[in-house]
């Protein structure tokens, strides 16, 4: 089952790994047992919304412009909080993303690059 995200598609599928189900193992799929995603595909509507819980996503690298990911979402989420962002967050570093972050660094003393770096990390608690 694909979990579409602007940045990419994640699956949650079965595995002929079964030692690997519950690990880090991936670089963002869910793992199950092959017969409990055989019945949760039974289960759960096409388009059912789906929400990962887990620890949090810390931004631990510049970001800038045409960058894609969930620490990208964070920062973005930061943003709008604060009302530096109007748009969506969608995990995509686009121009307006860029906009916002030149107007939060402007009005917050730091060097206007368009780019988070990691003092504005800091400053914005991500």
């Amino acid at each position: 089952m694909g979990l579409n995200v602007p940045w990419g598609i994640y699956g949650i599928h079965g595995t002929n790994n079964p030692w690997s189900i519950g690990r880090y193992a991936s670089h963002g799929c869910i793992r199950m047992r092959n017969r409990d995603v055989e019945e949760l595909f039974e289960w759960v509507p096409i388009g059912t919304e789906v929400k990962i819980v887990g620890k949090k996503v810390r931004v631990e690298r510049k970001l800038k412009l045409h960058m894609t990911g969930a620490d990208v979402v964070v920062m973005q989420l930061k943003l709008k909080e604060l009302g530096y962002l109007t748009g969506r967050a969608d995990g995509i570093f686009g121009i307006s993303t860029e906009v916002a972050v030149k107007a939060y660094q402007m009005d917050r003393g730091l060097a206007v690059t368009g780019e988070v770096d990691g003092q504005m990390v800091e400053q914005l608690e991500l």
